[in-house]
């Protein structure tokens, strides 16, 4: 399967992240629009040539999501976005449950009330980027939060971890964020840990924080179970209105 799906990947501004990273956002952002399936085959010169790249800057950048487990390399078909198997995803999730639940107590412990203020506020976008519906803003938003929380948390190593995570189940977590009642649960787990937090609560925080992957993970396997139910399931009749 070439990358060409039928949608192209935009050229990249050159801007004053380096290059790598600039790729690696935008592999990213194709990945979790679903742009780029699980299983594409990536082809470096469609690639170097949609994104506008060299073949150098590229391959330094598929080779660190490939070191994420983002992607894959195989004898017969080379590179491709990695595969995810339910049992994977499911400890992805759990995983990430206690990161997060020990991210939102270590924030309390270590934050300083400018940390405490700038989350509120990021909270406060990511609240309204649930509202909107748009799945590209609610990730931009869930990324600025979540580099908030960690950082305050004084921890890199989570974030590293849920990061990359996060990526392992980028596809699954935009399927799920696509749905309209996951967006509304959201918007009231998001309020229930920026409260616990505001109130310097670290075990309601760190029990909100740990409830809110849990929901997301019971979310994202029910809308893969319905998208695998409608792709089976056999074509519907019309009805005969004729009599």
């Amino acid at each position: 399967m070439a990358v060409d799906t039928g949608m192209k990947l935009a050229p990249l501004r050159y801007e004053s992240a380096p290059l790598r990273n600039q790729i690696i956002a935008a592999l990213r952002s194709a990945i979790e629009a679903g742009i780029l399936k699980p299983g594409t085959r990536l082809i470096e010169r469609d690639l170097c040539e949609q994104l506008n790249v060299s073949r150098t800057s590229l391959r330094e950048a598929l080779r660190e999501l490939q070191a994420l487990g983002v992607l894959s390399h195989t004898a017969n078909r080379g590179l491709m976005v990695g595969t995810l198997t339910r049992e994977d995803a499911s400890n992805a999730y759990s995983i990430r449950s206690v990161l997060e639940a020990l991210v939102a107590r270590q924030f309390i412990d270590h934050a300083i009330d400018d940390e405490f203020a700038q989350l509120a506020s990021l909270g406060l976008t990511l609240k309204k980027a649930y509202r909107s519906g748009s799945v590209e803003q609610i990730l931009k938003a869930k990324r600025a939060f979540y580099d908030c929380l960690c950082s305050g948390a004084r921890n890199n190593l989570a974030f590293d971890f849920i990061n990359r995570l996060t990526l392992r189940t980028s596809q699954l977590r935009s399927t799920s964020l696509a749905r309209k009642e996951r967006q509304q649960q959201s918007v009231r787990e998001i309020d229930a840990i920026l409260a616990a937090i505001a109130a310097r609560d670290a075990g309601a925080a760190s029990d909100a924080a740990h409830a809110h992957v849990e929901s997301a993970a019971a979310s994202a396997f029910a809308a893969q179970d319905q998208v695998t139910e409608d792709e089976i399931a056999p074509p519907r009749r019309s009805a005969n209105l004729t009599g």
